[in-house]
């Protein structure tokens, strides 16, 4: 070791709560407001871990609950994108995305002292007042890739800017179907067998 302290950032969940229209996919957005950072912009419902003790699912459905009231299984929770995401102010933070397309209740503000409005929005029609960190991950969800790596500079705008977009997608493995059912004989036991 050098010495060194190492390197740490806050983790945060957010809820890509999805449903399915006849004119294509919606999804919740949330309109932070109070004193709070990026004020005024559209975002994905979202939260911090509480703590070591809670995993990012956990909080995911935590978060769920306290901001938009809908209730959500851990069963429906899917993994969508991995955010590595620098403020033009220079902190960082890691961001976990999850999607949702099953839950109970209406979605509706909860927190009115940090959120003043929520609404459905087309996923391919996101509003221009959105973070930029979040459009990050809406755009490397949208393509369909697992992780992305969204660095802004210092005077950066916090609202996405298609002159100052950072995105930098990083694809995937491309592995073969997973097979269900009984795994197949291992091939030493099968040579045994002869």
């Amino acid at each position: 070791m050098s010495g060194r302290q190492r390197h740490t950032v806050p983790v945060d969940v957010h809820l890509i709560l999805r449903r399915e229209t006849g004119a294509g996919p919606e999804v919740l957005v949330s309109r932070r407001a109070g004193a709070v950072y990026a004020a005024g912009l559209w975002h994905l419902p979202s939260g911090h871990l509480d703590g070591p003790h809670e995993d990012v699912v956990d909080a995911l459905i935590r978060e769920a609950r306290e901001e938009t009231g809908v209730v959500v299984d851990r069963a429906d929770v899917r993994a969508a994108v991995t955010v590595h995401h620098r403020a033009p102010g220079g902190s960082a933070r890691v961001g976990f995305l999850f999607e949702v397309r099953r839950w109970a209740g209406e979605p509706r503000v909860m927190e009115p002292d940090v959120c003043d409005a929520m609404t459905w929005v087309p996923l391919d029609t996101l509003p221009a007042a959105t973070v930029a960190y979040c459009r990050a991950g809406l755009d490397a969800y949208r393509a369909g890739e697992p992780l992305a790596v969204h660095f802004q500079r210092p005077g950066d705008p916090i609202a996405h800017d298609p002159a100052a977009d950072r995105l930098q997608v990083v694809p995937g493995v491309d592995f073969p179907p997973v097979r269900r059912g009984p795994a197949p004989p291992h091939p030493l036991e099968t040579h045994r067998e002869r």
